[in-house]
């Protein structure tokens, strides 16, 4: 069954047919999620979230084909909502003791993550979809539901504050 055929049979109850589509999103869920809340733990439980949520509100989905866009947009949000709850991002020791001694880039790391911490929420969200997701404008712009050039735009001021913070030879 190809996507659109499985939310549909979703929508009619068949929960095969649900974890089906969980299991095709699980990768761009946990990606999504860990870029955004950095630990393993948080990312779990915002995709736990997630999918009990979509779940739920399956029938929200009007147009099968973008179901994709649906659910990713949904984990952002969840995503969103608990970096509002920390207030800010700290670099906890779990994450400290994950980074390889061994290479040549740790200060790099941890300068580039303490300058995107620093960014607007919305910066931040921008660079994470464009650069860690790899994900186009239109993509992103249909994902937080703005208009392409205020995607461009916002993208355009992260990085300058991130050249800003860093200096010119990142």
């Amino acid at each position: 069954m190809n996507l659109e055929q499985l939310v549909r049979e979703a929508q009619k109850g068949d929960d095969q047919a649900f974890y089906q589509l969980i299991l095709m999103h699980k990768e761009r869920m946990y990606r999504v999620a860990y870029a955004f809340l950095r630990t393993e733990t948080d990312a779990l439980e915002a995709i736990q979230e997630a999918t009990c949520r979509a779940y739920l509100k399956l029938s929200a989905v009007k147009e099968p084909a973008y179901f994709s866009t649906w659910l990713t947009r949904l984990l952002i949000h969840l995503c969103i909502d608990e970096q509002k709850r920390r207030k800010r991002w700290i670099l906890e020791e779990t994450d400290r003791e994950r980074i390889d001694p061994q290479t040549d880039h740790t200060d790099e790391r941890i300068l580039l993550q303490a300058a995107m911490e620093r960014l607007s929420p919305i910066q931040r969200h921008v660079i994470i979809l464009k650069y860690f997701e790899d994900l186009t404008i239109r993509e992103i712009a249909s994902l937080l539901d703005h208009p392409e050039g205020t995607i461009k735009t916002w993208l355009h001021k992260a990085l300058g504050a991130l050249r800003h913070d860093l200096g010119r030879g990142w």
